[in-house]
């Protein structure tokens, strides 16, 4: 068995790690250096990095304090928000990071995973999937889950992954941020789709929330932001209960 993974969020604006609710009434948090340090020093298996307004705005992702962050941590860090293009790819991949998520990107150029795949390996491109139900179905956003693209999320994610995707972080809108659990329903239409580890995203707010993700198959990790920002749960703490109860974690 392949041992879960514990990865905390930062969500980054204007310098500033801010968190909201489905993706709404952001709020600042912390600096995202600091915070940086903390989650490597408590055991996190991997670190997400996202600028989350650079594809809204238009911008490519700011680089000073990502590379400072990735200064900072001993761990996996991947890094998301205005990849368009390889050339970002080889952008953050020289500031420290060792995977790149993309979302917007790869919606407006569909070539841009393949040929990603191909210059830097499958195992560094993340597919980035903002999903939440319109009239029943779930659609694809894009731009932080601002635009609605109609597409159909399981038959892009499935695309994508073909394509050379390999790993899928798949972040509910319906559930971010609300701590009632993450988008159960939602992973296991993915995972039906899709045999690449998937990050599951939105909805943490207890460690039972976790055990009952992991029960699930085909969900390689958990990704949290608030609860950990607000240290409502610790990673050491999660990580022993979760052990506890027959999950195979790395301690």
């Amino acid at each position: 068995m392949i041992a879960k993974r514990i990865i905390p969020c930062l969500d980054v604006r204007s310098g500033r790690v801010v968190k909201g609710v489905n993706f709404q009434g952001v709020r600042d948090v912390a600096d995202p250096v600091e915070m940086a340090r903390m989650y490597n020093a408590d055991g996190a298996d991997e670190l997400v990095f996202y600028d989350i307004a650079a594809s809204f705005e238009g911008r490519a992702l700011f680089t000073d304090i990502l590379t400072k962050v990735a200064e900072e941590i001993f761990i996996p860090l991947t890094v998301g928000g205005g990849i368009n293009t390889l050339e970002d790819f080889d952008r953050v991949l020289k500031c420290g990071a060792d995977k790149v998520s993309v979302n917007s990107g790869a919606l407006r150029d569909p070539g841009l995973i393949p040929a990603a795949a191909r210059r830097y390996g499958s195992q560094c491109v993340v597919l980035s999937a903002d999903v939440k139900r319109v009239d029943g179905q779930f659609h694809v956003f894009a731009k932080g889950g601002r635009e609605d693209t109609g597409r159909d999320a399981l038959d892009w994610i499935a695309r994508c992954v073909a394509a050379g995707a390999g790993e899928v972080c798949l972040n509910s809108i319906d559930t971010d941020g609300v701590r009632g659990g993450f988008d159960l329903e939602l992973l296991d239409a993915v995972a039906a789709r899709v045999s690449v580890p998937i990050i599951a995203s939105g909805g943490a707010g207890k460690q039972e929330d976790f055990l009952e993700l992991f029960r699930h198959k085909g969900i390689d990790a958990g990704l949290a932001a608030g609860i950990f920002h607000q240290k409502l749960l610790s990673i050491p703490q999660l990580k022993a209960y979760l052990a506890k109860n027959g999950v195979e974690m790395r301690l």
